[in-house]
């Protein structure tokens, strides 16, 4: 028998010696670093960074808060072609590795071996989960054992499935998208099950080298990683000859698209935003915290665009400015030639020529304004002006749409009318256009007046829309919340209100007459007057109201005394330090925000009941669990009914026992109570009732009286560019502040309260003109015609304890019979009018104002 050859025996001595020692070397390590990889719980229980998600009551989403943009999905999301395109990209032995691919590992090791350091890698899609979720990203030998590993730990306790589907979710694909879904987001604005093959390839291409391969910042090196990776899926036989010639021929598409914003409203999602980051802290942005608002879509796209046209019409109706900046352009012949193959009011498909790319960059630093594009001036005629917009857009724009355009001198002078469009522009002037209703095109401005619109369910307080200023971008000051701008005349309604309350009616006659004032509070001597410069002699409250007299106004409060005004304003949910303690008060002098206008009118809407606004409706973990709902203040008529008749039946109680002040101490002996009362014979369902209750503060007998007086704001006053809207159950009231600063509108039905603000965040005028009824009604308008479309005309049902009365319209007392001239109005009974002479009211408490003038 011959015996090994001693060459062949030294070598394997080696051999055994070196597997010997790799193998005790590899016992050694596994045994000093097993302890310190991540438990299998740990594991399992795996946290990804998930942004703030806010969304409209329709569950449409408004905004998203967070560094790291990630969808999370599910394996079976996750499209079959993605799959094969990571697959061929990342790791084509995934499903038949254990979670190490052996040539791989081997390639790296060599690598660190002759270079000392690992150049192409050689991990398997587990070994990238496990560094991901768990481990440093530098490349050492121990870290690569680490992932080793953890790798072959994870096989064993997770199928392949929920590894690739931990991958997916987790890695970072550029422009701060984590996770695939982010990514076509990102890139296409689409869902990942939206995209072709060759889109998907492209993303598949981008873990290696998120910027390397970046389709926005690399276009040219993204196409080359995608085609790889396309011939790699049909070398696996994941796409046939005919898909691969397909997808390889498209362009790379890939556009920032950022968030899907479902609808606009930034200010709203502000709001929430520093909402979570109070209640969270950074966990806030982190978390995948859902939260869905009270904010309805269909009402929330029309204040929008009510507040724009609004505020483009106030902005056209005082001139042209000029254009926002000019550049040179070659000669108009030169200029039309190199615009040709754009297609007129489309957006060009071609190729962007070397001159429309350099008219590109001179737009690239303007961005699109509330749907104000912007855009350069290429060739003007008589009748037309012909514009590139950024969007590539080449469209004219017709002398018919910018007579508007007259020159601007000041707030209250303008130029001639234009006879041509040369009057206006130059060719290479930087202009805006947008499109109207009718696809004609116009020029128009960025505005230099801001306004606020805020709108209430007034039987709650939920906000249905907000709009915080023309653009959040360019100026995230929410003024529906921040600041206080003088109310005007458009608080004259809670003064009015206050004097019912302490025993004025509506047929009350005020002397409209010249008054002056000496008084300590106001620092000078004060000679009020109306708006019109006119006075008008007796003046019945209802007049006053709806033709907003100032001096009737200044007559009431001093009569009542701003003390008990305050207390009244108080009630409707103004604070005391906001309200001047004088007769100013009388005209709005105090700087309310719209958001506590549009509460203090939810009073007069809902029928005497506080109500708070708010936004949040209810809040959810990323797992879809509620972990936070609304319980609001809500108005519950019924349940006034049935706290009167408990009373009334519960003699032995005191009424704290069971009401205090209609708001409920224990909200659950009430649902019983209702459950009660209302399961009567033939009661098939017991309404539901949303508790708490609000509490009542002010009588809806003086509620419903200022309903009607405001009513007739609309009908006859100055508010009857309201009337357009058809309605008979709307009310509200203007109002404007000294020199045309302010311009308000507040009006309401039962369903909807809105409260619509104009003016300049530094407080100037807006023009001569310019009034609340001509600024701020016009945006009301076109707002509550969405708002109340599909809302039912309903007159408020009169509350018991009113009554109709004739009366002498000139006096207020009652008519005698057969009065031609009588007319009806509505009292509380009790000061329903019974006789000519007219009984002074007492006022014990009244502030020390000066000697009273006789009131008629």
């Amino acid at each position: 028998m011959k015996t090994a050859h001693p060459i062949l025996k030294f070598f394997s001595w080696c051999f055994l010696s070196g597997a010997s020692g790799a193998l005790i070397i590899f016992c050694s390590a596994l045994l000093y670093l097993s302890p310190k990889l991540p438990s299998f719980e740990k594991i399992l229980d795996i946290q990804l960074q998930i942004p703030l998600r806010v969304y409209t009551a329709e569950q449409q989403l408004i905004a998203e808060f967070g560094e790291k943009k990630r969808t999370p999905i599910t394996f079976d999301q996750i499209p079959d072609k993605f799959v094969h395109a990571i697959l061929a990209a990342e790791d084509s032995r995934f499903y038949s590795h254990h979670g190490v691919d052996v040539k791989g590992l081997t390639r790296a090791f060599i690598e660190l071996a002759t270079t000392g350091s690992i150049q192409t890698g050689g991990s398997t899609i587990t070994m990238q989960v496990a560094k991901n979720y768990f481990l440093s990203r530098e490349k050492t030998f121990l870290r690569k054992f680490n992932e080793i590993l953890l790798a072959l730990e994870m096989e064993r306790e997770l199928d392949k499935n929920k590894i690739l589907e931990l991958y997916v979710n987790k890695i970072y694909l550029g422009h701060r998208a984590y996770g695939i879904e982010a990514a076509a987001n990102t890139y296409y604005g689409k869902s990942i099950n939206d995209l072709t093959v060759a889109q998907l390839a492209m993303i598949a291409g981008l873990p290696k080298a998120p910027s390397a391969f970046n389709p926005i910042t690399n276009p040219s090196r993204s196409q080359v990683r995608r085609d790889w990776i396309l011939s790699r899926m049909l070398d696996l036989g994941y796409l046939s000859e005919s898909e691969y010639q397909e997808a390889i021929k498209l362009p790379i598409t890939a556009e920032l698209k950022g968030a899907k914003s479902e609808v606009e409203a930034a200010y709203l999602a502000e709001m929430v935003r520093k909402h979570m980051y109070r209640q969270y802290g950074k966990a806030a942005y982190t978390k995948g915290f859902n939260v869905f608002t009270t904010l309805q879509k269909p009402l929330q796209s029309s204040a929008n665009k009510a507040v724009i046209d609004g505020l483009v019409a106030y902005d056209q109706r005082h001139g042209f400015r000029g254009p926002e900046a000019h550049i040179e352009l070659p000669e108009p012949e030169a200029t039309i030639q190199t615009l040709a193959e754009a297609n007129n009011n489309e957006p060009a498909t071609a190729p962007l020529t070397d001159f429309q790319k350099s008219l590109m960059v001179h737009l690239r630093s303007y961005r699109t304004i509330a749907g104000l594009i912007p855009g350069i001036v290429v060739n003007t005629s008589k009748d037309t002006a012909s514009v590139l917009l950024k969007t590539r857009s080449l469209i004219t724009i017709p002398l018919a749409n910018s007579l508007w355009a007259r020159t601007y001198y000041n707030v209250n002078e303008r130029g001639a009318q234009p006879s041509s469009m040369a009057d206006i522009l130059k060719r290479g002037d930087i202009i805006r256009a947008r499109q109207r209703p009718d696809q004609s095109w116009e020029m128009v401005q960025i505005p230099t007046a801001q306004s606020a619109l805020v709108s209430l369910n007034p039987n709650n307080g939920a906000v249905l829309a907000l709009v915080g200023g023309f653009d959040f971008q360019s100026s995230k000051f929410n003024r529906v919340l921040q600041g206080g701008r003088q109310a005007g005349s458009s608080f004259k309604p809670f003064i009015y209100s206050a004097a019912l309350e302490n025993g004025f009616t509506a047929a009350t006659v005020i002397n409209d007459a010249p008054v002056v004032f000496k008084d300590k509070s106001l620092e000078s001597t004060w000679r009020p007057e109306n708006s019109s410069g006119k006075f008008f002699g007796p003046t019945r409250l209802r007049q006053a109201l709806y033709k907003s007299r100032n001096l009737v106004s200044i007559r009431v409060l001093r009569e009542i005394g701003p003390y008990k005004a305050i207390k009244f304003a108080e009630r409707m949910g103004f604070s005391k330090s906001d309200l001047p303690n004088n007769l100013s008060l009388a005209l709005g002098s105090a700087a309310v925000k719209p958001w506590d206008l549009a509460a203090g009118y939810a009073v007069f809407a809902n029928g005497g009941y506080k109500i708070e606004p708010w936004f949040i409706e209810r809040i959810e973990d990323n797992e879809g669990k509620a972990i936070f709902e609304a319980t609001p203040l809500t108005v519950c008529k019924m349940c006034e009914t049935l706290n009167e008749t408990a009373d009334a039946s519960a003699a032995e109680q005191t009424a704290q026992d069971m009401v205090d002040s209609n708001l409920l101490d224990e909200p659950q002996s009430l649902e019983l109570l209702l459950e009660e009362k209302l399961a009567q014979p033939g009661q098939t369902e017991t309404p539901a009732i949303q508790l708490p209750a609000a509490q009542r503060v002010v009588d809806e007998r003086i509620v419903y009286v200022t309903t009607s007086m405001l009513q007739d704001v609309i009908k006859r006053g100055t508010g009857t560019k309201a009337r357009t809207l058809k309605r008979n159950d709307i009310a509200g009231k203007t109002g404007t502040t000294n020199d045309q600063k302010d311009a308000w509108f507040s009006g309401y039905n039962k369903d909807v309260v809105t409260t619509v603000w104009v003016g300049f965040d530094k407080p100037e005028t807006l023009g001569r003109r310019e009034y609340g009824g001509t600024v701020a009604l016009p945006i009301w308008i076109d707002y509550m015609r969405t708002a109340l479309a599909d809302k039912p005309d309903e007159r408020y049902p009169q509350p018991e304890g009113i009554v109709t009365v004739k009366i002498d319209p000139s006096t207020g007392k009652r008519a005698v019979a057969g009065q031609a001239n009588a007319i009806f109005e509505i009292f509380r009974e009790e000061y329903a009018p019974k006789t000519e002479k007219r009984e002074s009211v007492s006022h014990p408490d009244q502030d020390s104002t000066g000697s009273f003038e006789e009131l008629f």
